[in-house]
């Protein structure tokens, strides 16, 4: 049984629409599917998408993949979607 939303579950869209090697957009994380589906999704396959994505983007993270400034760990850019 899915549970009921009460609110719309936001776009994990931050406007960096470029795609990387393994085509996941550099911007928000999602493949091409969940990005064309998106609006067709219900609000569990959104939530699941956006846990999928900030998987992606840590495990490029742990990858050296992406610039680490100052010995921090750079900010996310939909840092409020995780």
């Amino acid at each position: 049984m899915e549970q009921l939303e009460f609110f719309n579950v936001p776009s994990p869209c931050v406007g960096v629409c470029t795609v990387d090697e393994r085509g996941y957009c550099r911007g928000c994380m999602r493949n091409r599917d969940e990005r064309f589906n998106w609006l067709n999704m219900s609000p569990a396959q959104q939530l699941h998408v956006i846990k999928l994505c900030r998987q992606r983007y840590l495990r490029k993270l742990r990858k050296g993949q992406i610039d680490n400034i100052d010995g921090q760990e750079p900010e996310s850019p939909q840092q409020d979607l995780f």
